[in-house]
């Protein structure tokens, strides 16, 4: 893992952690006046911790993401800096993890007190208002989440508050094509169905009462939001009044990215990291 600027306490916690339970190696980026809080790791567990010292926080992530693109690091991590400044080394056209014609996203994996699986959904952080192929992007890369986690045939429920294709909402007719794309095996072994509302994608009962029966309504393991809005706001619901357990993951670049937010706890961090590991093991 190359993580940067790791001197918040949730950041220090998650190192901590995967180093005591063996789950992940890292390699350290920041700046001189930092580096040494970092000795005790580099004692304790020698070649396993890689201490990167650098000039600014520019260098910081230049560097860590030189380290993913080199194939020293699998899994990209940010700790203490602003968002805007790693994703700036991230974007580099040069020098960066994303490769020309690809497209990011994010993917969260929530378990939810009262669902009877994982439920990944999509997207809640990066594409404001997704066209056809962004939609088809975000689809294949939970996909290959929900299979990395042991899930042979995921189903996919495509969200909207209306089960009906409406020309007024065209996010229903791009749904659609989708569906006919998976009906023509372009996402391989999947299940996918929609429009439909959240409750019908995951309570069975609603699904009967509503007559729509197929093989996604109740039983959805992916969550396809037709916008960021949508997504974000079922982000912030289930994490505050379920209290959810979280974890989310960039999705595209050449490495699974973690970018968490200020508010997210120390465990939810973890969980990120940990689902960013099984992703990049299925990427290699």
């Amino acid at each position: 893992m190359a993580i940067v600027c790791p001197s918040d306490e949730a950041s220090r916690y998650v190192i901590d952690r995967c180093l005591n339970e063996n789950l992940a190696d890292f390699i350290i980026t920041d700046m001189t006046n930092n580096i040494a809080s970092y000795h005790e790791w580099k004692q304790a567990y020698n070649d396993r911790v890689t201490l990167l010292e650098c000039d600014d926080i520019k260098s910081c992530a230049d560097e860590a993401v030189k380290s993913v693109k080199e194939g020293n690091a699998d899994v990209l991590m940010k700790g203490i800096i602003n968002t805007d400044v790693l994703m700036h080394s991230v974007l580099n056209k040069d020098t960066g993890l994303l490769q020309s014609g690809n497209i990011m996203s994010h993917a969260t994996l929530a378990e939810i007190p009262g669902y009877n699986r994982l439920l990944l959904f999509s997207d809640a952080t990066v594409i404001p208002y997704p066209d056809l192929s962004q939609f088809e992007a975000m689809i294949r890369y939970d996909i290959s989440i929900a299979q990395a986690l042991g899930i042979t045939v995921p189903k996919v429920a495509l969200i909207h508050f209306t089960e009906k294709t409406n020309p007024k909402f065209p996010v229903t007719t791009a749904y659609n094509q989708i569906i006919e794309d998976c009906h023509n095996d372009k996402f391989g072994n999947v299940k996918i169905a929609g429009p439909m509302d959240v409750k019908t994608a995951v309570d069975y009962e609603s699904a009967v009462i509503k007559g729509i029966i197929n093989d996604v309504s109740g039983n959805a393991d992916i969550l396809i939001f037709p916008d960021l809005e949508a997504g974000n706001t079922f982000y912030k619901t289930i994490s505050c009044f379920s209290h959810s357990t979280m974890a989310g993951i960039i999705t595209g670049a050449e490495a699974p990215i973690v970018l968490p937010s200020r508010a997210d706890t120390p465990a939810s961090k973890f969980h990120s990291l940990v689902l960013a590991c099984i992703t990049a093991k299925k990427l290699k």
